[in-house]
């Protein structure tokens, strides 16, 4: 429970110190958006890895060498845990866009960090919604930004962390209108963080692997077609991999 209370306490006081730094990089973004973009991720990146830091938790990535920080992508991740987002923070190399869930919309300068760092919120109960969100992620891309998303839609609740919700694959829509690559993202043991004893946060080992990027171009027949399951099954493979490693 102490972890808990420390990175409640932490994120709160950031929130409430960092709007002083929203409004210097709001300054700079007059003359450089890229630089403005660059100091929000920056201090985005330190708080998530202090947060990780108060968890416990111990991150080993696997396939930096995928990353891509001179041009734009897709990050598909699956989705297990309310501190996934705070894992892909602490390791992008460029400034990345989150779709997220509306609710987030609705909380008070946290809304204003993501929107800053080109966060979009989707509702998921308003398809006409959705698609507006999905074109604006394509206009981001189109403008040199990242984007990750969770294809799933929601947090996986199995017990069994293998297992994945069907990915949607409108998702995908982002990376064959825009042509930019997409690199799946495989988080395996977060849950093991706070979600799977809740509300103690735990010391844990988390596995964070980038797999190699995909050409939408280069795909062919069904792989093209339904994109989605596609990225999903190699998702699988690395996920079921990665969770027998934890578990040795």
């Amino acid at each position: 429970m102490i972890r808990l209370i420390l990175i409640v306490l932490f994120i709160v006081l950031f929130l409430l110190f960092s709007l002083l730094y929203l409004g210097i990089t709001w300054i700079v973004g007059r003359f450089s958006q890229d630089a403005m973009d660059r100091a929000q991720l920056w201090m985005l990146r330190w708080c998530s890895r202090i947060i990780l830091f108060l968890a416990g938790t111990k991150v080993t990535v696997i396939g930096r060498e995928h990353l891509m920080p001179s041009e734009p992508v897709l990050y598909i991740l699956n989705h297990r845990s309310y501190f996934d987002i705070l894992l892909t923070y602490a390791n992008v190399p460029s400034p990345t866009g989150f779709i997220g869930k509306k609710e987030l919309a609705k909380i008070p300068v946290l809304n204003l960090w993501l929107r800053r760092l080109h966060g979009l919120f989707l509702d998921r109960s308003d398809i006409r919604q959705g698609l507006k969100t999905i074109l604006a992620a394509i206009d981001e891309v189109k403008n040199g930004v990242s984007i990750a998303i969770f294809p799933e839609g929601t947090r996986g609740k199995d017990a069994d962390e293998t297992v994945m919700l069907p990915f949607h694959e409108g998702s995908f829509k982002i990376a064959s209108k825009t042509g930019c690559p997409v690199i799946p993202v495989v988080i395996s043991g977060s849950s093991a963080i706070f979600e799977d004893h809740m509300p103690t946060v735990r010391r844990t080992h988390v596995i964070m692997e980038f797999l190699p990027p995909i050409d939408p171009k280069q795909l062919e027949g069904d792989d093209k077609k339904f994109m989605g399951r596609y990225v999903q099954g190699l998702m699988l493979e690395t996920l079921q991999r990665n969770h027998k490693a934890l578990q040795a």
